[in-house]
């Protein structure tokens, strides 16, 4: 199913952001940094990634959802599969 690059603005911002926040991490490593810093950072950029996955599936959902006819042609296993991709 493609999604509506306006509805994937919100993700792709917040993408930019977690880039933003693996490049600190990886400087942050090359200067020796404290652990529990490069640890913080990583877990953020983590936890950004893990946003915008939900952000794409609950989209697809949406639109699944929303639009007619979309339902009758809904692969739930293949949404089941890509939402525990997640987990």
């Amino acid at each position: 199913m493609q999604l509506d690059p306006t509805d994937l603005k919100p993700a792709i911002a917040r993408l930019k952001r977690a880039r933003g926040q693996l490049d600190a991490v990886i400087r942050m490593m090359e200067e020796g940094e404290d652990c529990q810093k490069v640890v913080t950072q990583l877990s953020a950029a983590s936890k950004a990634i893990d946003r915008v996955g939900y952000l794409v599936v609950a989209g697809g959902m949406k639109k699944c959802f929303t639009q007619p006819g979309a339902a009758d042609t809904l692969d739930e296993e293949a949404m089941v599969k890509m939402f525990l991709s997640l987990a």
